[in-house]
Parts: C-alpha cells; sequence; structure tokens
C-alpha cells in the first residue's frame, strides 16, 4: 500500500498473532539501503521480521520506505508459502541490479540478523535500528 510517499507492505504474521497461534515467536528490525549505495537516489527501508523461536520457521514480515517495499513483500509471500525457516530464506540468492538493489536485498539481510541472533541465543524480540555497514552514504 501506498501512505504519501511510503510504501507499506505486510504478509503472514505479526508477533501478536504468532503467539496466538501457538508460536514462540521471535523478531528483529534492520533499517538498511534499497539501492548499491554508490548508486544515486538510494532511500532507507525498514524490515521487521518473525519467526518462530523452536522451529525457526518464517512467520511474517513487515516492511516501509520510500521505494522497494511493494515488491519486495513477494519473496516473502513465496517463502511463506514454502514454509522456509529464516535460515533458508536468509540464504536465497537474488539477482543483483544497482538501479533496483543491494548486493544483499534488505528482507534477506533482516532474515540473516534474526538467524544469527536465533543462533546466538539473543534477546528474543531484538531491534537493530541501524546497519552499521550502510547507516551513512
Amino acid at each position: 500500500m501506498k501512505a504519501f510517499a511510503l510504501e507499506v507492505a505486510r504478509t503472514g504474521l505479526d508477533a501478536q498473532e504468532v503467539e496466538a497461534a501457538g508460536f514462540d515467536p521471535v523478531a528483529t528490525t534492520l533499517t538498511t539501503i534499497t539501492r548499491a549505495h554508490y548508486y544515486p537516489d538510494w532511500s532507507r527501508i525498514v524490515v521487521h521480521v518473525t519467526a518462530d523461536t523452536d522451529s525457526g520457521r518464517l512467520l511474517g514480515v513487515s516492511m516501509v520506505g520510500a521505494e522497494g517495499a511493494a515488491h519486495r513483500i513477494n519473496s516473502v509471500a513465496a517463502a511463506l508459502h514454502a514454509e522456509m525457516t529464516v535460515g533458508e530464506f536468509g540464504n536465497l540468492d537474488f539477482g543483483y541490479a544497482p538501479p533496483f538493489g543491494p548486493v544483499w536485498d534488505p528482507v534477506l539481510l533482516a532474515a540473516k540478523a534474526l538467524g544469527d541472533e536465533m543462533e546466538a541465543g539473543g534477546d528474543r524480540r531484538r531491534t537493530q535500528p541501524q546497519n552499521p555497514i550502510t547507516s551513512t552514504p
């Protein structure tokens, strides 16, 4: 959906819905960029990923940004349909085209961040406000 100058997208369940469905939610939020950093007119995108703590199954993603959220959500919808884990989804290989996305797509970065957090056994509802690699142009 479009809300003023922002694209907002969501598929799957949020943390409250995950709990209501009997899963144990784990989630993270990542802020990164929508295109290769050296490509002009990139913007920021915020991606929130929710999974099941026990199985690692990807259960939902929401994102908001000036560009890219609307088309990126489709890959997540396919992953949910395939019942992928966060690790499986984070290891997918998306095509690289600098005008349309960075080397590591924002949804893959967010999935990798959550997977790493789950492996480390850290805080169940971690939020990472900035990706240190991409926080400045």
